[in-house]
């Protein structure tokens, strides 16, 4: 059973039997309340536990092996970790500032941000039932790569001063403690958790609004109307209408198949769930939050040539 269940059944039964909301706007509303109430679960929790193991970690240590030892197998190790962690953009974002704060290279915390939304492991599941095992292959692969490959050249720009200054002040503060006691470690994380998800949270509202909206009134076959076979400028225009919407890579399947079913090349159809896991508009309002403009513009122009050229490849190949 999914841990958020509870979150699920109660959110239904406020917009379907106590507010007898039905359709598009009843869609719309189940999703806002749903996943506002999980994300900001998901941001306290995993902000909290990450700052408390963090504070047993050396940053410094942590930079040094990673860039001494690793090299661009640190942007594997990131890739992959993220390919098994069950997270959607938005609830990965948090685990992002947590690895930038305990000393992780900034190249490498983008693997793991770029794999964590887009590579999936049910979505996985479901191709390998679907499509066989050529595709669930090609689809991890291809995830694994573009986050490796998009991690390193980032990191090698050395674009540090564009991450915002209160990421690195977050880092300084509870490192500055020395030996303290477990108890004051928890402290020193609730506080963590309260003060990065107080400054990122009204724009988790603003992304799930925008995703909520579109995933309530969005025209099932739109993408297949106008980026079907044949059309060159397919994937980018199925990279651009994923851009709005907001989903987890699980979520986005079932889309996927309809759009696949409709005649949408399969190329296509993995880069717009693509876009939508990893690319999304909900991610650019957040991760403002915690980049700047230069910074998150760049993310985003890589990520989506990556992207492309992914769906691209499937079209090619098959």
């Amino acid at each position: 059973m999914d841990i958020f269940y509870p979150i699920q059944y109660i959110t239904d039964a406020f917009t379907n039997s106590l507010l007898g909301l039905k359709g598009e706007l009843a869609a719309s509303l189940n999703y806002f309340i749903y996943d506002s109430i999980k994300i900001l679960l998901l941001l306290l929790t995993i902000i909290f536990v990450v700052s408390y193991l963090r504070s047993y970690v050396p940053p410094d240590k942590v930079r040094k092996i990673l860039h001494s030892k690793f090299g661009i197998f640190g942007n594997v190790l990131a890739a992959l970790f993220g390919t098994i962690t069950p997270f959607c953009t938005c609830s990965a974002i948090p685990l992002f500032i947590g690895f930038l704060e305990s000393g992780v290279p900034l190249g490498v915390t983008f693997s793991y941000l770029i794999s964590a939304p887009m590579v999936n492991e049910i979505a996985a599941i479901l191709l390998l039932g679907l499509f066989g095992w050529k595709i669930a292959l090609l689809y991890v692969i291809s995830g694994v790569i573009i986050a490796t490959v998009m991690g390193f050249i980032l990191g090698k720009m050395h674009l540090e001063k564009y991450v915002e200054s209160y990421v690195w002040k977050k880092k300084i503060k509870l490192y500055n403690v020395g030996k303290i006691k477990w108890r004051e470690r928890a402290g020193n994380a609730w506080e963590q958790a309260i003060n990065i998800t107080r400054n990122v949270f009204p724009y988790v509202l603003a992304g799930v609004a925008i995703g909520a909206l579109i995933h309530g009134y969005a025209p099932a076959d739109f993408l297949a109307k106008i980026a079907g076979k044949g059309n060159i400028f397919a994937v980018p225009i199925a990279v651009l209408i994923g851009v709005p919407l907001y989903s987890s890579a699980a979520g986005t399947i079932p889309v996927v198949i309809s759009l696949i079913e409709k005649g949408l090349p399969l190329g296509t159809a993995l880069a717009f769930m693509m876009a939508v896991t990893a690319l999304s508009f909900p991610e650019f309002i957040i991760l403002r939050k915690i980049l700047k403009p230069r910074l998150l513009f760049l993310y985003f122009g890589i990520v989506a040539l990556g992207i492309m050229f992914t769906g691209y490849l499937f079209n090619l190949v098959l």
